[in-house]
């Protein structure tokens, strides 16, 4: 379980193919505090720490994930948000994030908002996948490459995020462009309205 409020970026080190699988080995400033078996929220997607040495630590991305999700687009270099799972004992700051990416959305635009940044993307839409809660709502909260945020302005099948200039330097928003490619998790609050609304109509 995650909140969405990114720690740092760690940096891709080595990327090594395994039959369907792939091994991302990164550096962060808290590697020497993970242990064997940990989960670390990667671009949102949460991955189990399987080998540390040197400084740096090895998660694997399964196929499946790696459908849903943009991390086989990484290369050696670049950045990519990270949080460790959260503590039960401390402030819900963000909102309730599974690191269970659902699909991904691409870039369509950025536009200045006097210091922030307004930042639209635009995902595939099926009616059936929104009656199962894979949907923005205007104000709902969505996580974009784990970054926990605030829907604006959404549509069928796009949605609007505000990026004040802190969460622009401190995760990977940096380096989206028009064209990149994000991760994207749905509130988990609307999957199970929608689930429990299909239930009732049976």
């Amino acid at each position: 379980m995650f909140s969405g409020i990114i720690e740092e970026f760690a940096t891709v080190v080595a990327i090594k193919k395994d039959r369907e699988n792939i091994d991302f080995t990164l550096k962060c400033s808290f590697t020497d505090e993970l242990s064997i078996d940990q989960s670390v929220a990667h671009n949102g997607v949460c991955l189990t720490v399987v080998k540390i040495e040197n400084g740096t630590y090895t998660v694997t991305a399964m196929k499946e994930t790696l459908d849903r999700s943009n991390l086989g687009q990484l290369k050696v270099g670049d950045k990519v948000n990270v949080e460790r799972s959260m503590l039960m004992n401390g402030r819900l700051d963000g909102h309730i994030v599974q690191g269970h990416v659902d699909q991904t959305a691409t870039c369509i635009a950025m536009d200045d908002a006097d210091g922030s940044t307004y930042f639209t993307f635009r995902y595939d839409f099926s009616k059936e996948m929104a009656s199962h809660g894979y949907f923005t709502v205007d104000k709902g909260s969505v996580t974009v490459n784990g970054v926990s945020l605030t829907v604006c302005r959404p549509t069928e099948n796009s949605f609007q995020v505000a990026i004040i200039p802190y969460t622009f330097e401190h995760t990977n928003f940096q380096d989206i462009r028009v064209g990149t490619v994000v991760n994207i998790e749905f509130d988990i609050l609307g999957k199970y309205i929608a689930r429990l609304q299909q239930l009732s109509i049976q």
